[in-house]
């Protein structure tokens, strides 16, 4: 059976993917690297993007549903989103980190937002996110993680110069490899362990991977655990094991390197089989993610009612509306309003013939509406009760009440006092 085009938005999950902004010809343009794209689609997801555009980041909303976030490529993170101290570097540092790397130390803010909203909304949810280079980064620091500002700086220039790693080669952009040792027992041990070149022993894993960043992660954040490291202690991949179950649903992720691009020269081949790995169990979460969230959303076609049932209906709903209202807001209604109660009541007192589930719900809203009497009740018996106060004091001299105010300070001391006693035992004990 064939499908409409139309359909495919409804059936296919959806990843939102943030686009970076860059200049051509005078114009801001947004874009999203294909091989991103590419490998989304062909796992079975369809990618949605988030333009980079001033005022975004107080729409995501509209992008709902969301079945997993991947954040790719961009700028330099704002140093003051991760770094609660002045900065390590100097001024003239700064200045020379600007001019070797013009391309990347361009603050976006308003890409910062919105990516940091994704990331603590993937968190919140347990959204399936991917991070990948700058994406990684984002994701760190959501969680409370810091951030090198520039590793040749503040990482490398403490170590023996056979340690030291390039990150960054400009003349030899997509060419350049580094090697990464990949920890035991990770999704990306996992993926790579076909690849892999033998360290000194059967389980110390190394593979090469591509690198275009001046920044990483300094401090990872305590949820995460790392998957790889550079030679120079660098974590090169990270994720959480708590929330790594991508036929559950469950994928949160980050790698500083882009395994998408990793191909070999003038070619779409793989360095490694598993290079597209990441984005195959990032795009099964997803699918999972989309199955469990429409099994908990959906519900069953309302039966068509005839009129006369329909406005019995709207009756029922109205008066646990108000009811509702009442309990929650402590708003009174008039006393016109009082008899549209019964309704609900009514209904709950009449109706036997139910399924468990039925029941359970439904004693769930007769609570609210026999709350709801009950706080009229009450509300009932203080108005009367102020009345009467009201009533006998306007008939008092005013040593009386004097006397009678003076009374109830020394009332309300004694209370306080002896309240502050039983509580400090309490704590105490």
């Amino acid at each position: 059976m064939r499908m409409a085009a139309g359909d495919l938005s409804v059936i296919l999950p959806r990843v939102l993917i943030v686009s970076r902004r860059s200049v051509r010809k005078n114009k801001f343009v947004d874009f999203v690297g294909e091989y991103h794209l590419d490998l989304i689609v062909s796992y079975g997801a369809v990618p949605v993007i988030v333009p980079r555009v001033s005022g975004v980041h107080m729409l995501l909303e509209s992008f709902e549903p969301i079945h997993g976030v991947l954040l790719c490529e961009g700028e330099d993170i704002d140093p003051s989103l991760y770094e609660s101290d002045l900065s390590p570097l100097s001024s003239d540092e700064l200045d020379e980190i600007r001019r070797v790397h013009a391309g990347d130390t361009a603050i976006d803010r308003e890409k910062d937002t919105i990516e940091l909203g994704l990331a603590k909304l993937c968190l919140e949810r347990n959204i399936p996110y991917l991070g990948i280079c700058r994406g990684s980064q984002i994701l760190n620091v959501a969680c409370g993680g810091t951030l090198y500002q520039d590793i040749a700086k503040e990482l490398s220039k403490n170590l023996p110069e056979t340690e030291r790693v390039l990150h960054m080669d400009y003349d030899n952009y997509d060419g350049h490899r580094h090697p990464v040792r990949v920890v035991e027992n990770t999704p990306l041990h996992q993926w790579f362990a076909r690849d892999h070149t033998y360290l000194s022993s059967p389980t110390e894993m190394e593979i090469r991977v591509n690198s275009y960043h001046h920044q990483g992660v300094k401090k990872l954040a305590q949820r995460f655990v790392p998957m790889a490291f550079a030679p120079d202690g660098l974590i090169e991949g990270f994720y959480d094991p708590d929330a790594y179950n991508p036929e559950e649903g469950k994928f949160i992720m980050g790698l500083q390197f882009h395994p998408e691009r990793m191909r070999k020269p003038d070619s779409d081949e793989f360095d490694y089989p598993g290079c597209p790995s990441a984005y195959k169990e990032f795009a099964k979460a997803v699918i999972a993610y989309q199955k469990r969230l429409n099994s908990l959303t959906s519900v069953a076609k309302p039966l068509k009612l005839d009129a006369e049932t329909e406005k019995q209906r709207k009756m029922i709903v109205r008066s646990f509306s108000l009811a509702r209202n009442l309990y929650e807001g402590g708003h009174k209604i008039s006393s016109s309003k009082e008899s549209e109660l019964e309704a609900g009541a009514e209904f709950l007192e009449s109706n036997t013939a139910l399924s468990l589930q039925q029941e359970t719900r439904l004693k769930q809203v007769g609570a609210t509406v026999r709350n709801a009497f009950w706080y009229m009740e009450k509300v009932k018996v203080k108005e009367q009760k102020e009345r009467l106060a009201r009533s006998m004091m306007g008939k008092m001299s005013v040593d009386q009440l004097s006397d009678l105010m003076s009374f109830y300070h020394m009332m309300a001391q004694i209370c306080s006092d002896i309240l502050d006693r039983k509580l400090h035992g309490i704590v105490n004990t």
